[in-house]
């Protein structure tokens, strides 16, 4: 039976290797939406090749070159949030939630109404707002898949199990472009320097953030939400070969890790073909020739933002979208010159610290409102 498919952030480096997989087996889906940012070509090449029903960017300026990009397609062409929204409210059986940042949470949302499984790669939405999250899910009927390549590594390991049997899981981190760099060279490290990963393709707001960490702390957070572990059972470990994305340990002394190429197309494919498993094109392992694999502590002075997600973990309520909004300030502020690499954490660090001071960051957000009220606030109190 044909699968009605949607995905949000087809153009970024998540998204395209989810139209990569839909390209090479077309006749199983039918793609109703599609969106993207700036790169309207891209999106009326993906549009036309899966004869999309919608194609969405999310700039309104842009609206007219993604009409003309399209004439004749038979795809219409679409522009801004509320386009994003009605994109997201039309039936699919699987949508891949691929914006990057807090913009995924919306359209997220309301793709969960209608059911059907949310495959999520936007780990904003749970850190954000992990329990408006999950509360749409149930009232939706919906399933939540992880996509994160650490956290479907965890969901696969943790198949059969309960979570009562398990220790603590473990999830691994590259280490990103400065991971060994001597510690008094990182503050003057460049934007070009931080926009360079070691192993992953990924776009340049997840790489600087993978060289901080920061993506690996959002991680850490997004774990205590999917899996309901507490801060003390999630660990972090640096495995510059990123070979293997997750470990779960179990109290009888046995851990299950899960192994795979540094390829997002392992985890998307797992979602897209979930509860199923089927063939796709991610290279196998060859252990022999790989010959070693490596792992070390990672040095929260050179890391503090793995620090920071305790902290916020431990404060709960809308703590984690204070976290988020002020780390995505944070980072443009860097990307535009305005402070420096090492500014970072210590920006995000304050704004915690000014808005906890002024009363606590109460219970978990309960409406998409309390979470814009405490975005905008944070990215207000960090803006260089």
């Amino acid at each position: 039976m044909t699968r009605r498919i949607s995905i949000f952030g087809a153009t970024g480096s998540v998204g395209i290797s989810g139209v990569d997989l839909i390209r090479r087996d077309p006749d199983r889906f039918h793609v109703v939406a599609l969106t993207g940012g700036r790169n309207i070509a891209r999106l009326a090449q993906q549009a036309r090749d899966l004869s999309a029903e919608i194609a969405v960017t999310a700039h309104d300026d842009l609206l007219d070159d993604l009409r003309t990009a399209l004439e004749g397609s038979g795809t219409i062409a679409a522009a801004g949030r509320e386009a994003l929204i009605e994109a997201a409210a039309r039936p699919a059986d699987w949508v891949l939630s691929a914006i990057v940042g807090a913009a995924g949470l919306a359209p997220g949302l309301t793709a969960l109404a209608q059911g059907g499984v949310l495959a999520l790669a936007n780990k904003e939405s749970l850190v954000c707002a992990g329990a408006l999250l999950r509360q749409a899910g149930r009232a939706g009927g919906a399933t939540i898949l992880p996509v994160d390549s650490e956290h479907s590594a965890l969901f696969q390991a943790l198949q059969g199990e309960t979570l009562d049997s398990v220790k603590d899981v473990t999830i691994t981190a590259s280490g990103g472009a400065f991971r060994d760099w001597p510690l008094e060279r990182l503050a003057a490290a460049t934007v070009a320097e931080a926009s360079t990963h070691p192993n992953w393709a990924m776009g340049q707001r997840i790489t600087i953030d993978s060289a901080s960490m920061f993506n690996k702390a959002m991680e850490v957070i997004e774990a205590k939400e999917f899996f309901g572990l507490g801060a003390d059972r999630i660990k972090v470990l640096v495995h510059p070969e990123s070979i293997i994305h997750a470990m779960v340990s179990h109290h009888d002394g046995g851990s299950i890790a899960h192994l795979g190429a540094p390829d997002m197309r392992h985890a998307i494919g797992y979602a897209l073909n979930w509860p199923d498993r089927r063939p796709l094109p991610v290279a196998p392992l060859d252990l022999a020739a790989l010959g070693s694999l490596t792992f070390r502590q990672p040095d929260e002075r050179r890391w503090p933002a793995l620090r920071l997600a305790r902290e916020v973990m431990a404060a709960g309520g809308a703590a984690g979208a204070v976290f988020n909004a002020a780390k995505e300030q944070a980072l443009d502020d860097f990307i535009a010159g305005r402070i420096r690499f090492t500014d970072m954490a210590p920006r995000v660090e304050a704004t915690l610290t000014d808005l906890a001071g002024l009363g606590g960051f109460g219970t978990d957000p309960a409406t998409l409102d309390e979470v814009h009220h405490w975005d905008a606030l944070s990215r207000e109190r960090t803006a260089a």
